[in-house]
């Protein structure tokens, strides 16, 4: 099994749309940092008749180009991603991307996530982000995850034998809290609210900008 840290940096997320709503499946990006190893960022997004094919992707480990034309650069922490339904029941969550996703240039692993959730039923879902090996508990979104506990536990720099830090992954590299992730073919992608009573910061981005609150939470 492999060892890896993430961390929330200031509990902010930036997303940029293309559009708010629309009738036609788009794609939308969000960009935020982590403060804690056990931080969880929460965003919704609506699927319709329109979305045969629905893709949920991290940018932040490996670095690259997003859907909004954004360049990312490499060096952020082992992402994780984890989607539930309207009724907050797990339905899937993926670690590493493999051969989907790009090798990071200093530790030459793919960590960022590439979840291919096919043709969804139409509805509302919610998807965290989280950092390795922060897993959703499931069944249940109000399940939890796997460093959930109070205050910013920091537990990566154990995972590598480390005496201290926030993000390190399991090639025994320190990162950064910084993430950034797509949503593609959706037809409305938001933040859905703070969970335990976090703050949160609004932009503008092509249309519509969305904050999402990462919230203290760790695991692995």
């Amino acid at each position: 099994m492999k060892v890896k840290n993430l961390s929330v940096s200031t509990g902010v997320a930036l997303a940029l749309f293309g559009a708010a709503v629309s009738a036609n499946a788009v794609d939308f990006s969000f960009t935020g940092t982590f403060v804690h190893d056990n931080d969880v960022a929460l965003f919704s997004f609506t699927v319709g008749a329109a979305s045969p094919d629905v893709i949920l992707r991290t940018w932040s480990y490996a670095g690259g180009v997003n859907a909004a034309g954004q360049t990312i650069a490499e060096g952020g922490f082992d992402p994780i991603l984890a989607v539930f339904n309207s009724a907050g029941t797990f339905i899937n969550q993926n670690d590493d991307g493999g051969g989907a996703v790009p090798a990071d240039s200093v530790t030459g692993a793919h960590y960022d996530t590439y979840l291919d959730l096919g043709a969804l039923a139409a509805g509302t879902y919610t998807v965290s982000v989280m950092q390795y090996n922060n897993f959703a508990h499931g069944p249940t979104l109000a399940d939890g995850f796997a460093h959930d506990g109070a205050g910013g536990l920091a537990f990566t720099h154990t995972l590598v034998g480390q005496a201290s830090g926030l993000f390190w992954d399991v090639t025994d590299h320190e990162r950064n809290g910084n993430w950034a992730f797509d949503i593609l073919g959706v037809q409305e992608a938001t933040e859905p609210g703070l969970p335990d009573g976090g703050t949160t910061l609004g932009l503008l981005g092509l249309a519509l900008s969305g904050l999402a609150f990462i919230r203290g939470r760790l695991q692995k």
